[in-house]
């Protein structure tokens, strides 16, 4: 949990300041943006507790680690920062929005760490965690 307001509190402040720094861009482009930066941290740790049976808690938390610093990273390298925003000719990461990266990143670390780190007390917890995942069994 403290861990999780941290990154919170990491990313609100990382937040504000891309904000700040994009001013005057296009809404609809930002909030594009932003959705990589959370899908890239979220989306691999929640789809792979659901699905995979071996993963790990050391592969969510650097999953979700990997995930968001590469996609923040990204940005900053992207046309969008430096060529609009800094002035710069080119832009040393070419795609404006880094999610197709960013989530295979977070993806392949969630593997990696999951597979250096097993949990066998996870794996056997797993079958009853999926029954109400799926079917909301045991959930009241």
């Amino acid at each position: 949990m403290k861990s999780a307001r941290v990154a919170t509190i990491i990313f609100g402040i990382v937040a504000v300041g891309l904000g700040i720094l994009f001013k005057g861009q296009n809404v609809a482009f930002l909030v594009g943006l932003a959705f990589a930066i959370a899908a890239s941290a979220n989306f691999p740790s929640l789809l792979l507790s659901i699905l995979w049976r071996r993963f790990t808690t050391n592969g969510a938390v650097w999953s979700i680690i990997a995930g968001g610093l590469t996609a923040v990273v990204l940005i900053i390298l992207s046309p969008t920062v430096w060529v609009y925003i800094l002035g710069k000719e080119e832009a040393i990461f070419p795609l404006k929005n880094p999610a197709v990266v960013s989530m295979s990143v977070a993806f392949i670390v969630a593997f990696v760490v999951s597979l250096l780190t097993p949990e066998k007390k996870a794996q056997q917890m797993f079958d009853d965690e999926k029954a109400r995942t799926y079917l909301g069994v045991g959930a009241e």
